[in-house]
């Protein structure tokens, strides 16, 4: 274990270095925990020493091989004293605990009568972990902050995580996880659960196109990719949950930035001192500053507002309070300028007029109380709500002309149009205790109510290329309608003995809208095979409810079923050192009861949710669909130390899904092979360097039947060869350089990146050109400067 000398003099206080965090338990209770093991200078273990939280009464006494665990611990700074039976306690400087991490020391104590000694201090990034036995993965603030082509977003970082590919272009984050569609992720923020993280969103998807949640504030990050334990609500591909930073409780500070993404500000200070904390951050898009539009008709304008609060009201009680909020809009389409020649410009884009305002917030409050050394219990109430005004015209659709663009969108009718609101409201309440038999026992529940109101109108229906039937599902949904999900779930995890460790349980969930109920087992194992080396395996089934919107679009999708993922996943870890790992897991996601179309038989809504475009998929559904992926994922990571961290992984997989017909087909996430390098290297106190390369085979996709394309005047897919053909293989380099100046006594970060600096034009999709009649294939984003600063004061 790689470890740091600290040297003490003539005092009994004993030094710790913090180098990194290992993923503990999934977050439930919004804790973490410290571990370590005793050593005198000789190297033995020291046991029977009593660890103690200074001024608390959380107390524990090391075992005979020297190893100590405090656990259930308010996020926060401590410090241990440590007391060895015939000598006075020593106390150690500040220790950061952070919820759902753990951290771990190793410690070799100084003699009594020791006027001065090297005390060595270490600590593992990637310790054996409890609950979370196989797909997890920690991403810390640096990494997202700093790293290339991540643009700040925690979403585009964690593509480069294994299995996680992109989806339908550069434009857009969504998160392909495992063959999965980005409708099948869970995004929590501070025991807040939020349907979607992202601007420019609607209600078929869950990516977009930036994220709402500011980079500085994200503390750590938990994304589980597979067999994640019963305390989540289910989704049947991921988990990314963010923990966000307390504000500073010693006095007012903020911070003021410019980047791709927009300018804003941070401000945070003290609620009384030493009793809490809030913070606040604010970001606006800049470029409709400067223009109008940048070549699609109009220009995108988002504002976010990220905020929190915490306050201890009691060495037990605490509470805190998080909003997450953005609003956009954006019009796109024809103008009265000449349409662009540029090649790689949407050919349908000069043929419609999109206007799309939008707005979503999610809030939740939070008390957290601790019950002496036998457990912690965490109370939540959040509520969510968003809303999404759209209308699209077709100008080419109906053959209708004028002297003008503005003029002939006056003149055509709105072949789409929605005006949609969603609100959810959540009660909870996890509890974490330590029983005989059972050692750590966690139960809990919530109950949500969901609000709906959708206006949407489709009044010439939807020329959809899986059919040659024009002007298909015509319809007019004016409803507001109310819902409920109830939902418990228990889970215990036991040592069986010195390497065993299992973690076994399940949920009930009951969907009122579709009046269905469903019981969700879970089962993990981990086992040490030396200290370095572990096996790790987890078993599942997952459910996850229709989208309320679709449920009502159409009466027969009411009677939809609840989608069915089993996962089961095994693999290896080694940890090399304190901060560095390798892994190899296998994975297998069964699909059952899939919505998939009961007009175009080989359609299934697991190939869709990458898309703006809401009318392509809102058709009527049964649950009949199924699915297969099976796939093999190696990783090495190294967490920042020594001036430098990275990490390089490789996925094989194959995703195959079947629509009505029963047909297995390629899926349209099926990505081969996927592989990711990224990293960065501090070259001095004031520069800092970052790349990353990323390279997916190409995706699967349909070839048009070009004849009777051609003879409609619209794209009309060959369904004889449905995702037969593959894109070309995408590959990607992105560079960014970090400089930090001081001024007026505080730190000023300038950096400057380039996306794809290669300008490889990756191809997006193939679509068809209506006014040329030909297939275009669209191009990805190419050669993107990206520069910004950083203002701390």
């Amino acid at each position: 274990m790689a470890t740091r000398s600290i040297i003490l003099s003539g005092c009994r206080t004993l030094s710790l270095l913090l180098v990194g965090f290992r993923m503990s338990a999934q977050d439930t209770a919004g804790v973490g925990a410290v571990s370590g093991t005793l050593h005198d200078l000789a190297g033995k273990p020291v046991p029977d020493a009593k660890v103690c939280l200074q001024a608390s009464d959380r107390c524990t006494v090391s075992s005979d091989k020297g190893t100590f665990r405090l656990t259930d611990l308010r996020a926060g700074q401590y410090k241990l004293v440590i007391t060895v039976t015939g000598q006075p306690p020593i106390t150690s400087p500040a220790l950061e605990i952070r919820a759902g991490l753990e951290a771990t020391l190793d410690l070799d104590l100084p003699r009594l009568d020791a006027l001065q000694q090297s005390i060595t201090v270490a600590e593992s990034a990637f310790a054996p972990t409890e609950e979370l036995k196989t797909s997890a993965f920690l991403v810390q603030r640096y990494e997202i902050f700093k790293a290339a082509g991540a643009q700040q977003d925690v979403s585009r970082y964690v593509q480069t995580l294994p299995g996680v590919g992109i989806g339908t272009n550069d434009f857009r984050n969504d998160l392909i996880v495992r063959g999965g569609s980005p409708l099948e992720n869970l995004f929590v923020v501070d025991n807040v659960e939020i349907p979607n993280i992202n601007n420019f969103a609607n209600f078929a998807s869950a990516g977009g196109t930036t994220t709402l949640l500011d980079a500085d504030l994200i503390r750590d990050v938990n994304f589980l990719t597979g067999g994640y334990p019963a305390p989540f609500v289910n989704r049947t591909s991921s988990v990314l949950q963010i923990s966000q930073r307390e504000g500073s409780r010693e006095a007012f500070s903020g911070r003021l930035s410019v980047g791709s993404s927009g300018a804003g500000g941070i401000f945070e200070g003290p609620i009384r001192k030493n009793k809490g904390s809030w913070i606040v951050s604010a970001k606006r898009s800049f470029i409709d500053a400067f223009t109008k539009d940048i070549g699609i008709g109009g220009v995108p304008v988002n504002y976010n507002f990220n905020t929190k609060a915490l306050y201890d009201l009691s060495p037990r009680d605490r509470i805190w309070a998080v909003n997450i909020s953005g609003f956009d809009r954006i019009r796109l389409g024809a103008t009265d300028k000449k349409p662009s020649s540029d090649p790689d410009r949407s050919p349908d884009l000069d043929l419609l007029d999109i206007r799309y305002n939008g707005w979503r917030s999610a809030s939740g409050f939070n008390w957290q109380r601790l019950y002496g050394s036998s457990g912690v219990g965490l109370l939540g109430v959040t509520h969510s709500e968003g809303n999404v005004r759209q209308t699209v015209k077709d100008l080419f659709r109906f053959g209708l002309t004028a002297p003008t663009a503005t003029e002939l969108i006056a003149k055509s009718p709105i072949l789409f149009r929605e005006n949609n609101h969603e609100a959810e409201t959540t009660l909870k309440y996890d509890l974490t205790v330590y029983l005989p038999v059972l050692e750590k026992l966690q139960a809990g529940g919530n109950f949500k109510t969901f609000r709906v109101r959708y206006d949407t109108q489709q009044p010439f229906g939807q020329d959809n290329p899986y059919s040659p039937t024009k002007d298909l599902n015509p319809f007019s949904l004016l409803k507001s309608a109310t819902a409920y999900q109830a939902s418990a779930y228990v889970q215990s995890t036991i040592n069986l003995n010195s390497r065993l460790n299992i973690t076994w349980g399940g949920r009930f969930d009951n969907y009122q809208a579709i009046s269905k109920n469903r019981v969700s087992p879970r089962l993990g194992l981990s086992y040490r095979l030396t200290n370095k080396l572990s096996a790790r395996a987890s078993y599942g089934i997952f459910y996850q409810q229709p989208l309320l919107l679709f449920v009502q679009a159409f009466p027969q999708n009411r009677g939809l079923n609840p989608i069915r993922a089993t996962h089961t996943v095994a693999g290896l870890v080694w940890q090399f050192s304190p901060t560095m790992r390798a892994s190899v897991e296998g994975y297998q996601k069964l699909y059952s009861n899939y919505q998939v179309s009961t007009q175009f038989p080989s359609f299934s809504l697991a190939n869709a949710g990458d898309t703006f475009a809401v009318t392509d998929i809102l058709l009527p559904y049964a649950s009949a669909g199924r699915g297969r992926v099976r796939g093999l994922e190696f990783m090495v990571e190294k967490k920042f130390r020594d001036r430098w961290y990275g990490q390089t992984n490789l996925s094989l997989s194959k995703t195959r899904h079947a629509g009505l017909d029963g047909i297995l087909r390629p899926g349209t996430y099926d990505y081969p092979v996927i592989f990711n390098a990224l990293g960065g290297y501090q070259l001095t106190k004031k520069w800092d360097v970052s790349a990353r390369f990323v390279y997916l085979a190409g995706k699967p996709y349909t070839p048009f039947n070009e004849p009777l394309s051609r003879l409609q005047r619209r794209g009309i897919f060959d369904l004889a060869n449905i995702n037969a053909l593959r894109a070309p293989d995408y590959a990607r380099l992105d560079i960014r350089a970090d400089r930090t100046f001081t001024v007026r006594g505080k730190p000023l970060l300038v950096f400057i990146g380039v996306q794809n600096v290669t300008n490889r034009r990756n191809t997006s999709r193939a679509s068809w050109d209506r006014a040329k009649g030909e297939v275009r294939f669209n191009r990805q984003l190419g050669l993107f400067p990206l520069i910004g600063l950083d203002w701390r004061f």
